[in-house]
C-alpha cells in the first residue's frame, strides 16, 4: 500500500547516516511498532470525528498496547516558490529540531527517553507526518507531536546543520544515473510547470531558505481544511478524538496554499541523450498515465502488472531482461500526481545494448497494444495482485498510512473491503482495451544517460555536466 502515499518518508535515525535520498528504514526506526494486527478482509474501519470537528479515519487494535498516526497536509514539494525550491523539504529535516521551550537536544531527548517516533517528508504535492508510539507514552508523544506541528523553533544551529545534510543529500543525489533522466524528463516534460522544480532544491535555493522561509511554509501549509488523518492501533474512538484536538486543534482553519494547474507530461515522442561516462546507462520511458479516479484505473492496474510490474514474472522482465539478456533490471509503473498521471518504464543496460534494449521494450509494449494479453496471464496477476495486498496492512504503521491515502485520494472508507472485489472484476476485454486505448509507445518520450553510442539518434542532446552544475552552482538558475 505505500503506493497510495508516494512521499518518501524521513526518520530522525537519519541524522546518524546523514539523511539519505529516498525510503526511511521503518525496520529500524519503528521496530517497537511493526507487528501484525489483522488481514486486510477482518479490518473495519471507523470514521471519528473530535468534540472540535477534526476527522480521522481508525481501525482500533488492542491486542498490542501501540498507536500508529498518519497524517498529510496539501503543500508538498510541488509547491515550493521557485526561488526557494527544497523548501517544503528543509522543513521536514527540521520539526524535531526543536520546539516550543524544548531545544534540539532536549526534544530528541524526550523522543528517545519515551520511545517516540516521529518523521516528516515531503511528497509532490503534499507534506506528511508520521507518530508511532507506545500506549505507555501516548501523553509524551502527542504533545511532543503537537509542538513540532504548532511551535518549530528552527534555531540557527540546527537549521544550518541540516541545510548541510540537505546539500550533502543534493551532492549525492546527482551522481545517482537515474537522476540525471528523471531531472532531464521534468526540464523537458513540464518546463513552465512547478513540478520541474528540484524536489530538494539546488544549492543556489537550498542556501536561500531563511528561518522566517521555514515559518511561513508552516503557517500557509498546516491547516485543518487540507489535514487527513489515519490512525491504528491501541486507542478508541472517544480517546482518539480527544488526541486529535489535542495535537491538531491549535492549527490555524486555513491556508494559502495553491494546487499546480494539470498538465500532461510533455515532449511526447521525443528521444533524448544526456550525455555522462560510466560502464552502465539508465533508460526511461515515459508515456501519460492513467488518474486514479479514472473507470479504466483498476484495469490499467492488472495491465502493468503483466506488462512490467510483475518483477520477474512480467513481459518485460521475462523477454528483455532474462530471454535477451539486455538489461540489469526493468520495470514498469503508474505514477498518480495532483497535477499529472505518468505511465513510466524504467531499465539499466550496458551502453551497447541501448539500441537493442529499447527496441525489443517498445516491440513488446506495441505486441502488448496490438495483441493484447492472455486469460492465463489476467488470472495470475489477479492472484498475485489480490494475495499480496493483505502484506500491506501487516502493521499499525501500514494501516495507518493506507487510511490517511484513502482520505486523499478520495477512495471511500470502504475501500480496504473494495479493492480486491474491484481487481477481481477486472476482465480480459477490459484488460485488452485499455491496453490497444492506453498504451503509446510511440508517443513515448524516451531518455537514455550514458555515452553516445550508434543506433541510438536522439532528438535532443543534453550535457549531464551542465545538469549537474545547474544543482550545485551557487547562483540561482531557475
Amino acid at each position: 500500500m505505500s503506493a497510495l502515499r508516494p512521499a518518501a518518508l524521513r526518520t530522525s535515525i537519519r541524522r546518524a547516516v546523514g539523511r539519505g535520498s529516498a525510503i526511511a528504514v521503518l525496520a529500524v526506526a519503528c521496530t517497537l511498532v511493526l507487528r501484525p494486527i489483522a488481514p486486510a478482509a477482518a479490518t473495519e474501519v471507523e470514521r471519528v470525528v473530535s468534540p472540535g470537528g477534526i476527522e480521522a479515519w481508525l481501525v482500533e487494535a488492542h491486542a498490542v498496547p501501540v498507536i500508529a498516526l498518519s497524517a498529510s497536509f496539501a503543500g508538498g514539494n510541488g509547491s515550493d516558490p521557485e526561488n526557494l525550491a527544497g523548501l517544503a523539504n528543509l522543513t521536514s529535516y527540521l520539526l524535531d529540531e526543536g520546539a516550543g521551550d524544548l531545544d534540539s537536544e532536549t526534544f530528541q531527548r524526550r523522543e528517545s527517553e519515551t520511545g517516540t517516533r516521529m518523521w516528516f517528508s515531503d511528497g509532490q504535492d503534499r507534506f506528511s507526518v508520521d507518530l508511532r508510539t507506545t500506549t505507555e507514552y501516548a501523553d509524551d508523544a502527542f504533545e511532543l507531536l503537537h509542538l513540532a506541528l504548532t511551535a518549530p523553533r528552527f534555531d540557527a544551529v540546527p537549521v544550518e546543520r541540516m541545510r548541510a545534510a540537505v546539500l550533502a543529500d543534493i551532492r549525492d543525489n546527482v551522481a545517482n544515473p537515474s537522476w540525471f533522466t528523471w531531472r532531464a524528463f521534468y526540464d523537458l516534460a513540464y518546463p513552465e510547470h512547478p513540478y520541474r522544480q528540484s524536489s530538494r532544491g539546488t544549492v543556489a535555493t537550498v542556501n536561500a531558505i531563511t528561518a522566517d522561509d521555514l515559518h511561513a511554509y508552516v503557517n500557509r501549509t498546516f491547516t485543518r481544511d487540507t489535514l487527513v488523518i489515519g490512525v491504528a492501533g491501541d486507542i478508541t474512538p472517544e480517546e482518539l478524538g480527544r488526541r486529535l484536538d489535542e495535537v491538531f486543534g491549535d492549527l490555524p482553519a486555513s491556508g494559502s496554499q495553491t494546487v499546480p494547474a494539470h498538465q500532461p507530461p510533455g515532449a511526447a515522442g521525443t528521444r533524448v541523450l544526456i550525455e555522462r561516462d560510466g560502464a552502465q546507462s539508465q533508460v526511461l520511458m515515459v508515456q501519460n498515465g492513467i488518474a486514479r479516479d479514472d473507470p479504466d484505473y483498476y484495469a490499467a492496474v492488472v495491465l502493468n502488472h503483466i506488462l512490467g510490474g510483475g518483477s520477474l514474472t512480467s513481459r518485460l522482465a521475462r523477454d528483455v531482461r532474462q530471454t535477451r539478456g539486455l538489461t540489469y533490471g526493468i520495470f514498469s509503473g503508474l505514477y498518480d500526481y495532483e497535477a499529472t498521471q505518468q505511465w513510466v518504464i524504467a531499465a539499466s543496460t550496458s551502453p551497447a545494448s541501448v539500441p537493442e534494449a529499447l527496441d525489443a521494450t517498445l516491440a513488446e509494449v506495441t505486441r502488448v497494444r496490438d495483441d493484447g494479453v492472455t486469460q492465463e496471464e489476467l488470472d495470475d496477476a489477479i492472484t498475485y495482485l489480490t494475495g499480496s495486498f493483505p502484506l500491506g496492512l501487516s502493521s499499525t504503521g501500514d494501516i495507518a498510512g493506507t487510511l490517511e491515502g484513502m482520505q486523499v485520494q478520495d477512495l471511500g472508507i470502504d475501500y480496504l473491503d473494495e479493492r480486491n472485489r474491484r481487481i477481481a472484476a477486472v476482465t480480459l476485454d477490459q484488460v485488452n482495451r485499455v491496453a490497444r486505448e492506453r498504451l503509446t509507445p510511440d508517443a513515448m518520450t524516451i531518455l537514455v544517460a550514458g555515452p553516445p553510442v550508434d543506433g541510438f539518434e536522439p532528438d535532443v542532446v543534453m550535457n549531464g555536466q551542465e545538469l549537474q552544475a545547474r544543482e550545485l552552482s551557487l547562483e540561482p538558475t531557475l
